[in-house]
């Protein structure tokens, strides 16, 4: 469990909620236990991720509305993304379950993988409060959000813009930068986009590909290709 607590970051005052996280239904029903296992916990903490992740994006993506939202969020709380965080913790090492629902791949099944790192979720906020058990989900899911930062799948300017541009003439649009100011790990990026001698709109951002976005999103915003 040392090795788990050092792996999540956080290490638990009341130990027995780590262990009721890790605890897999399977084992209670071999042991006529059925209390004793971490579905409460994942209940309060899909809660906990729905609502870290609603607050991560509403911040975020200030122009979007509820439909693109919802869609992100969807992708960030899906079973795979979930998988993927219980993974890189090596949960379902460290899960106490059945002898039959371990034969049977219990280890390394997405939606035990998933449920236990929802649990675990619940077991920080339990065991600290909102901001601890926040931190800990955006420390986690921190490159999935930058990669749904600088270029979503759902909110795409850059395809839209693109898309436009070349139902109006062939070429479709370029992407310029104009500065990389600041530290080598933090730089800040403002980036042009261009197209057929026009500056349709300019953006900022951390790395060139947030800023190619802004600069897509500020030009469909413009419209400048239509008074060409």
């Amino acid at each position: 469990m040392e090795t788990l607590e050092q792996r999540l970051g956080y290490e638990f005052r009341n130990p027995s909620l780590l262990k009721e996280a890790l605890t897999h239904p399977s084992l209670g029903h071999e042991k006529q236990r059925y209390h004793e296992d971490n579905q409460r916990l994942e209940f309060l903490g899909d809660a906990v991720l729905q609502l870290v992740i609603t607050e991560y994006l509403y911040a975020h993506f200030p122009r979007e509305q509820e439909g693109p939202l919802t869609k992100l969020r969807a992708r960030l709380v899906s079973r795979d993304a979930l998988k993927a965080h219980a993974q890189s913790l090596d949960l379902g090492g460290h899960l106490l379950m059945g002898r039959g629902e371990e034969a049977s791949g219990g280890r390394v099944r997405a939606s035990t993988l998933g449920d236990a790192f929802e649990a675990i979720v619940g077991a920080i906020y339990l065991d600290s409060d909102f901001p601890t058990a926040r931190d800990f989900v955006l420390r986690e899911a921190r490159g999935a959000l930058e990669q749904v930062r600088e270029e979503p799948i759902d909110i795409n300017p850059k395809g839209q813009l693109q898309e436009i541009l070349q139902s109006v003439a062939m070429s479709g649009p370029t992407y310029e930068v104009l500065s990389a100011t600041g530290p080598e790990h933090a730089k800040t990026f403002v980036v042009e986009a261009r197209w057929e001698g026009l500056v349709l709109g300019r953006g900022t951002g951390l790395s060139k590909q947030a800023a190619e976005v802004e600069a897509a999103r500020d030009a469909l915003e413009n419209k400048l290709w239509e008074k060409k």
